[in-house]
């Protein structure tokens, strides 16, 4: 079961007749556990600089932490996704500023995304990447023609074949003991950063690069990273194959639970 609140009190009529309508609002999701979450500070801080843009003030972290712990009502472990949203801005009607309204879904953790990947390129990149927004078409559709084409999720590149991000994931690439994070115009994901903090730990080392598709047969691995699958081997992206290598794997799955669990 999904528990569905706005503002921390059941949505109303109104309140669904607005989010069914319009497509326009920002959010991040992330796991409860032990009644707390890994890199909590990051998401609300995310989610309060995408407020300022998109609404023209923000909802205040003590405000956003208050709606959390009313959604969650005591559970240790869920899933959670905090959304924001504004009445007062609609398609002819655009203009309006002001703090938005809070809307939590808190349902059961999900599972990792999968076990390994096999990627197919597509040619895209997220309209106002920097924003984890609500605007999902195109990355629906990106991964719905994945899977038709016989892989399992889809790899965003420019039309020079500059990789950016994945479906709903960052991705890093591995060559040695280096992992390259890709430099492009991307979302800068929670789990990404909470694994860049604790690599030296793991024994690794980290850089930033544009990372080019015709290049990709110079790493020795890939991996994909967010906040319901912490690491994931990439076993293919197009023709390219990679190692799933389960002790690097292990090695940046440590890096990330080395972060602390935050109190909410």
């Amino acid at each position: 079961m999904t528990t569905l609140l706005i503002d921390g009190l059941p949505a109303t009529e109104a309140d669904l007749h607005y989010l069914a309508l319009v497509n326009y609002g920002a959010y991040t999701s992330f796991r409860i556990e032990e009644g707390g979450v890994r890199g909590l500070a990051l998401h609300l801080g995310r989610l309060e600089a995408s407020s300022v843009e998109l609404f023209g003030a923000a909802v205040g972290e003590a405000r956003l932490r208050e709606v959390l712990r009313a959604a969650l009502a005591g559970r240790d472990a869920a899933w959670v996704r905090l959304s924001l949203f504004s009445p007062d801005i609609w398609p002819r009607m655009p203009s309006g500023t002001g703090v938005p309204r809070v809307m939590t879904s808190v349902s059961p953790p999900p599972p990792p995304l999968a076990d390994s990947l096999r990627l197919q390129v597509r040619t895209y990149g997220r309209e106002e990447p920097h924003i984890k927004h609500t605007a999902s078409m195109g990355l629906i559709r990106a991964r719905r023609s994945a899977r038709t084409d016989g892989f399992d999720d889809a790899l965003f590149a420019d039309p020079d074949g500059v990789v950016s991000e994945g479906s709903s994931w960052n991705i890093g690439f591995v060559a040695g003991d280096t992992v390259v994070w890709p430099q492009a115009p991307m979302l800068a994901g929670v789990a990404q950063a909470l694994i860049a903090q604790e690599l030296s730990r793991a024994g690794l080392d980290q850089r930033t690069a544009p990372v080019n598709v015709a290049d990709l047969a110079g790493f020795d691995a890939a991996f994909i990273c967010n906040s319901a699958t912490p690491a994931c081997p990439v076993t293919a992206i197009g023709d390219q194959t990679f190692d799933a290598n389960p002790d690097l794997i292990d090695r940046i799955r440590a890096a990330w639970a080395a972060n602390p669990i935050e109190p909410i």
